[in-house]
């Protein structure tokens, strides 16, 4: 393993090859955990977790795919990859095919029970996705799934490639000429090693490996219980047809459960090691062998000369696509409640601060009057023929005084004591429901929009609130930072005399809305 570049920099025309490449970087980080989240350590284990997720393509199959398409891409002649992956595989593929290779056209075939974040993902990257029926982890030589499909189109023509990783021996080989010798480099002490068995590659090149350099590390295999799924790996039944030579690279085999699976991994990336469920199962199933040692009194076997039993195991991929299925495995206890989540159902369209305006460019900007009445009289306030004003509040309060041409459109959950809907979920909630239910009047919108709108309020929040949804049914709409009161602060909305002589202004007569 070279090692040519521990500032971790990359340069020049090709710096996104040498960015991809392992040869070019350091080792990927080996993490140990620290004694909270190992159980074992007062019996002198050591855990550390191989982070693979620090690759470019942040999974462990990005060195299958490095190793894979490294020898069957022919420069010049291969237009596309086509291969069957429920993810990480193929997701590694298509961005070391752009940047190793120039082939832009990357294909996955894979299970119409692919969640739809999964699918998201692989179309965030640019895949071309076909889906396939039938079990969501076939046997690869199974004629009617989408692994010997792949295969078939392949064979048809000379510019498609199919790696194949179920059957590509440089899919196990890449941990060989890789990721051993980084585990070997950073911790020639080790004495464990742990990786889950999906195509069983990773597991059969570190074990292959480990077998060559260090034969008395353990080489421990993960497999999904009978009957349960955790993204990546198989069960044992799924492992037989598999034709890597996995069972001359492991030791013991151990089956995990999801719950425990998704359990650590959370802890994991709680704690910092930001990691996907595959991980948390990998350590889950190096904790069983640990516990299993422990209760037979054979856990010293496993140690070095140092007394320590240094274990290592696989960080394989990111939890991100999987986020949902962390709740649903996991249930509400291992999460904080939402707070005020009843807002997720209201309150949904955009803000934005230039819709709303200064008190001082009322006058100028819709009456196109001088900016205070103290510099004319309110008799000379005309509002310009294209603009409205929506006035939210109370009646009697309306009715004391408002800017010239004002429609009052009284909301009753608006007062001059009602605390500011961004103070009060409540307050926001209802607000919120009932100007939409207002704004569903076809006739009302329709004469707002042939009209640039202001809405006032007591404050200028509740007109904020109404604003936004005027702006998503398509009226351009404005409202008063500061409402009546910053108004009246600069001796526009001062209730005298000379206001009560003006025209009341028009009324909008609605019904309240109660809340669901």
């Amino acid at each position: 393993m070279t090692n040519i570049n521990e500032c971790n920099t990359y340069f020049g025309p090709d710096s996104l090859k040498k960015y991809f490449d392992p040869d070019s970087q350091p080792p990927l980080p080996l993490v140990e955990l620290p004694p909270h989240l190992n159980p074992y350590y007062e019996d002198g284990v050591r855990i550390y977790a191989k982070m693979m997720t620090m690759h470019p393509a942040n999974n462990v199959k990005a060195m299958p795919a490095m190793n894979m398409l490294e020898t069957s891409v022919v420069p010049g002649e291969t237009e596309r990859i086509i291969e069957y992956s429920s993810g990480s595989t193929v997701i590694s593929m298509s961005m070391v095919a752009r940047v190793m290779h120039g082939v832009n056209d990357t294909r996955a075939f894979l299970s119409n029970k692919t969640s739809d974040a999964k699918l998201k993902l692989m179309q965030f990257f640019g895949l071309d996705i076909t889906l396939f029926g039938g079990p969501s982890q076939p046997e690869p030589i199974d004629e009617r799934g989408g692994i010997q499909s792949a295969r078939r189109q392949a064979m048809e023509s000379d510019k498609i490639v199919n790696p194949n990783q179920y059957e590509n021996s440089n899919n196990w080989q890449s941990h060989i000429r890789w990721t051993g010798p980084q585990i070997f480099k950073q911790l020639p002490e080790i004495n464990v090693l742990c990786a889950g068995m999906g195509t069983s590659g990773t597991m059969t090149g570190l074990g292959t490996y480990f077998k060559g350099v260090k034969p008395s590390v353990h080489r421990l295999g993960v497999c999904t219980a009978p009957g349960d799924r955790v993204p990546g790996p198989r069960s044992y039944a799924l492992m037989r047809p598999v034709e890597f030579p996995w069972k001359e690279a492991v030791d013991t085999i151990e089956e995990v459960g999801s719950l425990e699976s998704y359990t650590l991994s959370l802890n994991l990336c709680r704690e910092g090691l930001v990691c996907g469920p595959s991980s948390g199962f990998n350590l889950q199933g190096l904790f069983q062998t640990l516990e299993k040692r422990k209760a037979e009194g054979t856990l010293s076997e496993l140690s070095g000369p140092d007394g320590k039993t240094h274990c290592v195991f696989l960080c394989c991929d990111l939890p991100y696509q999987y986020i949902g299925e962390y709740f649903q495995k996991l249930g509400d206890e291992q999460f904080h409640p939402i707070r005020n989540e009843r807002l997720t159902k209201v309150d949904l369209h955009r803000y934005d601060e230039s819709w709303e305006r200064d008190a001082l460019e009322v006058l100028p900007q819709f009456y196109g009057s001088p900016r205070t009445l103290a510099q004319c009289q309110l008799s000379e306030i005309v509002l310009k023929t294209q603009n409205r004003v929506l006035d939210l509040r109370k009646p009697l309060d309306f009715y004391a005084w408002h800017l010239p041409g004002s429609m009052n459109l009284p909301l009753s959950s608006v007062g001059p004591h009602t605390p500011s809907p961004f103070s009060d979920p409540g307050v926001l909630e209802a607000q919120w429901v009932e100007l939409e239910k207002i704004f569903t009047d076809d006739v009302l919108v329709s004469d707002l929009g042939r009209h640039h709108i202001l809405v006032v309020c007591y404050d200028g929040d509740s007109a904020r609130v109404a604003t936004s949804v005027l702006r998503a049914k398509g009226v351009e709409a404005d409202s008063v930072r500061g409402g009546h009161r910053a108004l009246k602060m600069y001796g526009i909305g001062n209730e005298s005399p000379v206001a009560a002589k003006e025209p009341l202004g028009a009324t909008i007569s609605v019904a309240p809305v109660p809340l669901e």
